[in-house]
């Protein structure tokens, strides 16, 4: 193998957890060039990925004329591509290009006349961890058996944080703290979420315990949420105001971060700091298949044995998750 193509042009918290079948692949061919098939906004992240040697842009990709895009996959001469996130375009250019090895999932149609190693697994019904389950595509390169979510674990050594100054105040804010935590509200929409007003009251509560507390987000999501934020010098919006290469600067510097199943949970886990997780006990996303990986990781969820979320039900129950319980997730 010179060099394989990953394909996975989702969310940042998606691709994180296919990063550790990276490492994987690298300890099996260690002179295999690794090429990342991504959407740019997730490009940071996998920069943060030692084992990674180049990032392609699919969402610049797509803005090009076809014949351009067939070209420039033509130019890969990639001896396998992985189809992690199933894309019919992709699969269909990578096998105009020819691509020797062609993987994907035998549950996508088109993978049937465009992938020439299926893999027949469910996710939807499984009870591994997402990561886990990423690990199925590499069947064909001689992987015997799915690793374990310790394994896994092992394999975030490869995560590096970027070597980046953080904006001045958020900087001198850090440089005065003994307790920091960041709080992130929304998800975009990728996951059942927290009440706004449970974050607000646990921030007064952090603060007044000595906390400085950090809400981060986009901009568009700070909008939603900015005008609510308690007015107290040690709780800083900082929605907006950071790169990802800055929020993941950020969280690596803190001791808590809280938030439902999104990205900067993953980075959380991650970068080893305490990662708390609120979470839907609905499959299929449970934190057994959706919690970040890492050694200080907590989830919760308010009833494991929610009669709504068994019956795979649109339920409100992370509502019910109380201040006081996370909190004491948080000092303990």
């Amino acid at each position: 193998m010179n060099k394989i193509v990953i394909s996975r042009t989702d969310s940042i918290g998606d691709v994180m957890l296919t990063l550790p079948l990276c490492v994987w692949l690298k300890n099996k061919y260690p002179e295999v060039q690794l090429v990342f098939l991504g959407s740019g906004y997730t490009k940071a992240i996998v920069d943060c990925f030692s084992v990674i040697d180049e990032f392609v842009d699919w969402k610049e990709m797509e803005a090009m004329p076809t014949a351009q895009r067939s070209d420039i996959v033509k130019e890969w001469k990639a001896d396998a591509i992985i189809h992690v996130f199933p894309n019919k375009e992709i699969a269909s250019l990578a096998k105009k290009a020819k691509i020797a090895m062609r993987i994907g999932t035998s549950h996508r149609s088109f993978h049937l006349l465009t992938c020439n190693h299926r893999l027949n697994f469910t996710r939807k019904n499984s009870l591994l961890h997402e990561a886990q389950l990423n690990f199925e595509l590499l069947k064909p390169f001689g992987l015997k058996e799915l690793p374990s979510i310790q394994e896994v674990t092992a394999m975030l050594d490869a995560f590096k944080v970027p070597n980046i100054k953080l904006p001045k105040k958020v900087e001198n804010l850090l440089s005065k703290a003994d307790k920091t935590i960041i709080l992130h509200p929304k998800s975009q929409g990728s996951a059942v979420e927290w009440p706004i007003e449970n974050y607000m009251e646990l921030a007064k509560v952090l603060a007044d315990q000595g906390f400085t507390v950090f809400f981060t987000g986009t901009e568009t999501e700070g909008s939603q949420f900015r005008q609510l934020i308690p007015t107290n010098k040690q709780i800083i919006d900082t929605t907006g105001e950071l790169s990802l290469p800055e929020l993941i600067v950020l969280i690596s510097k803190v001791h808590n971060l809280l938030a439902c199943s999104t990205g900067p949970l993953h980075i959380a886990g991650f970068v080893g700091i305490r990662a708390i997780g609120l979470f839907s006990p609905r499959k299929p996303i449970h934190p057994g298949r959706w919690s970040p990986l890492g050694t200080n990781v907590r989830t919760l969820v308010h009833d494991e044995n929610c009669e709504t979320c068994k019956k795979k039900k649109s339920c409100t129950c992370i509502s019910s998750i109380s201040i006081e319980k996370v909190l004491t997730e948080i000092i303990s």
